[in-house]
């Protein structure tokens, strides 16, 4: 193993969404993470061939009966090599698999219980299913995404499950670990997806607070109400995203397009927003959006065509920093942040559920216990 992380162990009791984007991130910064799945998949709600599952990519998948108390003590004895444990289950569920966190600690501990849920271990909806979309409802951001006079817009799934799921969780079991060193205690982290959102809106709050963002949905500077930080269609149904906020920048805009800044309307008002935004969305409209793209790309107008994934994929940037990587022969994007001493391996595609015999005798899993938990039906 490579990278940052190399020498770290986590067992993940696989759920969906945010914790099996979690071990990727930690499997991708060079940990050893050991997938315990279901031996019957789950309902994810969106099927998919296993060599499909990025987000299982780079660890061993064990697959078990964990309704069986001796899959259980299987599990235990991983817990007990390891640093970390994730799970994404409704809260009481690992309690009742006898896999909670009295019963992990006791055994290690040292261990960082990672808990990924959407809306915490406790709290009147703990126990509600729910998704993305549900979970940014709760905490006033999706009500701030949209235009004007229209409903809010899901932002695919990445605010919440990831940014305020997967991520939250990472960094509470790094700090957990590092906590345990100190320490020589383990503990419990409580990542709630609304949580995680809430905690996002940190520097948007000092902004409310400051009657700077005070308007209603794509009313304000951030969120396409104002003209300077937008979208706009091309001649060829295409868009170009512009965001100078700043004077300097918006300036090399304005030249750009042709426009001269010292009669542009001072966007600083937002009763001049109007008429700025028809201006820019009359002009933008006269070229292609890939002679805009090739105008400010060397610029600081703050200007850049709004790709598709595929695009994206081959855009010149993005390709020079590697960006998309293959995987068993698809690409896939690469792992990040980049560190300078500790670079990451190219991660090994998703296994086949239950593959991954090699790693529990890795772990320490001796042989004869492994054929028999198999004969049993209890490891799949």
């Amino acid at each position: 193993m490579s990278g940052p992380l190399a020498g770290l162990r986590f067992v993940e009791l696989v759920g969906i969404g945010p914790g099996p984007f979690a071990a990727t991130l930690l499997s991708d910064l060079g940990a050893e993470v050991i997938r315990i799945d279901r031996i019957a998949p789950a309902d994810i709600g969106i099927a998919r061939p296993p060599a499909f599952d990025f987000a299982a990519r780079g660890r061993a998948s064990v697959a078990l009966d964990l309704k069986s108390p001796e899959a259980a003590a299987l599990v235990l004895d991983l817990v007990a090599g390891a640093d970390g444990l994730l799970e994404g289950f409704r809260p009481g569920v690992m309690e009742r698999l006898g896999l909670g966190p009295d019963a992990c600690l006791a055994r290690n501990p040292r261990l960082a219980y990672g808990r990924v849920t959407g809306w915490g271990q406790d709290g009147p909806r703990a126990q509600t299913a729910g998704h993305d979309l549900t979970y940014l409802a709760l905490t006033g951001v999706l009500n701030a995404i949209g235009r004007p006079g229209q409903p809010p817009v899901p932002p695919v799934n990445l605010l919440g499950d990831y940014a305020g799921g997967s991520l939250f969780l990472v960094i509470g079991l790094l700090a957990a670990i590092l906590s345990a060193r100190r320490t020589g205690q383990g503990q419990v982290i409580d990542a709630a997806i609304a949580d995680g959102v809430n905690a996002l809106t940190l520097p948007l709050a000092g902004l409310r607070a400051a009657g700077l963002h005070s308007g209603g949905r794509g009313e304000n500077l951030l969120d396409g109400g104002a003209p300077q930080y937008d979208s706009y269609i091309c001649a060829d149904g295409r868009y170009l995203a512009v965001a100078p906020i700043e004077g300097k920048f918006r300036r090399q805009l304005l030249l750009g397009l042709g426009l001269d800044p010292d009669t542009f309307p001072d966007v600083t008002d937002p009763a001049n927003w109007p008429r700025a935004r028809a201006l820019l969305a009359g002009r933008i409209a006269e070229r292609p959006r890939d002679d805009w793209a090739a105008l400010f790309a060397a610029t600081d107008a703050c200007a850049a065509p709004v790709l598709d994934f595929d695009e994206a994929a081959r855009d010149a940037h993005m390709t020079a920093r590697g960006a998309t990587i293959l995987v068993g022969g698809l690409p896939q994007p690469a792992a990040a942040p980049r560190f300078s001493a500790t670079p990451f391996a190219l991660p090994t595609p998703p296994q086949p559920r239950g593959a991954g015999r090699d790693a529990l005798l890795g772990w320490g899993i001796a042989a004869p216990r492994i054929d028999a938990l198999r004969a049993r039906g209890i490891l799949g």
